[in-house]
């Protein structure tokens, strides 16, 4: 009899538990987040539950102000703090806030050129040698793969295509073996390849396609004024045979401007056509080439005609559903806003790519793009006037819509750490 009187309390008591988890005032205290990041000078408001209260005052760091519906908080100085939550005179929740030093760029959505210099020549594909009647690829028998860059031979580094041939001429006359070191990846390898005379050409050779450089088009995202630190592209940029990621020595941005668009379309993603700008003026450099783009400094203040204020920046989960404005050019070098819709947004702690999903609704572009071409990664994204991120990659399947990645790991990737105060302070 006992046995059942407790199962059943116990029963009560679980049911009860559930039905209070379901409740609106318990709902709300469920979202309310453990930290909170903001900017300063920036506001946010949480919706209070009933018999919420704060029992921390505002302080030098942060605002608080509680009405009957809302907690709202208001960044004031860089630094952390935090404030209680009570229920009914208990506390039962510390929320940690953590206000930054105010962060503004300048938006991009002009239309550059790239120029990109490898480190060393990079091996993209290997070929067949005639001789003695046989055909051959010593640099394949080498070991040597597609995607390796050969940084060095016989100890002197190589910068360029024109640095290999006379190497490959002499040791081809001395029947000597040439050191060849490479890098594959992170990982770094020596091999030796004697080059083989060719029966047709009568001159010695490798057996390797190599190349030293590469070109193309891309948007500018963003740059911060007191660094002159720029990010575009939004995406890492690979080699067209490899498809394996550039790794650059040095390389330029300059000027270019588009003259025609290839409309996208189901299954065939567009494309912009464009040309380097008649005068070829270097606007910055490229000293990093990763998986949020290609960055380096500026070497003059760029404008785009649209918006040439800076603007406030917007963390990852700072980012919500709803309209938001790319800028870009789809003829010569006007820059344009376009209107858009954020899908769904992905609130990360930590860097990754293909932070939104996003959506084109403006007619105009959908009528001369067809969408998101080739050529526009790296255009921003604006949304309740912050900066969001960047355009990255289109869905194949429909060029309405695609990818964009968060400002905030661009900003990161640019070396312009919005943290650096916090840290600086912590140690």
């Amino acid at each position: 009899m006992h046995d059942w009187i407790r199962k059943a309390i116990g029963g009560i008591l679980l049911v009860s538990l559930l039905m209070l988890s379901l409740t609106k005032p318990v709902q709300q205290f469920i979202q309310i987040p453990g930290s909170i990041t903001l900017f300063e000078g920036q506001k946010q408001s949480i919706v209070k539950a009933s018999a919420m209260t704060v029992s921390t005052p505002s302080s030098e760091k942060v605002d608080v102000v509680e009405s009957q519906k809302a907690i709202s908080l208001e960044g004031k100085n860089p630094g952390t703090d935090e404030f209680v939550l009570e229920f009914a005179g208990i506390p039962v929740k510390k929320v940690d806030v953590n206000v930054l030093k105010d962060m503004k760029v300048y938006p991009g959505g002009q239309s550059v050129g790239v120029k990109l210099n490898t480190l060393g020549v990079l091996v993209v594909g290997h070929h067949l040698v005639l001789a003695d009647g046989k055909k051959v690829s010593p640099g394949e028998k080498a070991g040597i793969q597609l995607g390796d860059i050969i940084t060095k031979i016989n100890g002197k580094k190589i910068n360029n295509m024109a640095d290999v041939a006379p190497f490959v001429d002499e040791a081809g006359k001395k029947q000597e073996e040439l050191d060849i070191s490479l890098q594959r990846g992170n990982e770094k390898l020596n091999t030796t390849l004697q080059p083989i005379k060719d029966d047709k050409e009568k001159s010695f050779k490798l057996g390797l396609y190599i190349r030293d450089s590469a070109a193309g088009i891309g948007t500018m995202t963003f740059y911060e004024p007191k660094s002159n630190k720029y990010g575009a592209l939004g995406h890492v940029i690979s080699d067209m045979d490899t498809k394996k990621p550039i790794v650059v020595d040095n390389g330029q941005i300059v000027k270019s401007t588009v003259t025609a668009i290839e409309k996208g379309k189901n299954g065939a993603p567009g494309e912009k056509l464009a040309r380097f700008s008649a005068n070829r003026e270097v606007i910055g450099d490229i000293t990093t080439n990763s998986p949020f783009g290609i960055f380096g400094k500026l070497k003059k203040p760029i404008t785009n005609g649209i918006m040439d204020k800076p603007l406030p920046i917007a963390l990852a989960h700072q980012v919500k559903e709803g309209p938001a404005q790319i800028l870009t050019v789809t003829d010569g070098d006007k820059v344009e806003a376009f209107d858009i819709e954020i899908v769904s947004t992905i609130p990360q702690k930590y860097p990754a790519t293909k932070g939104m999903v996003l959506k084109v609704v403006d007619p105009k572009l959908l009528k001369k793009t067809g969408g998101i071409v080739q050529g526009m990664s790296g255009s921003p994204i604006v949304q309740d006037g912050k900066m969001i991120g960047a355009v990255t990659h289109v869905f194949v399947n429909d060029p309405t819509s695609g990818y964009g990645v968060h400002v905030e790991w661009m900003l990161n990737e640019a070396g312009i750490n919005i943290y650096k105060d916090q840290a600086d302070k912590a140690s």
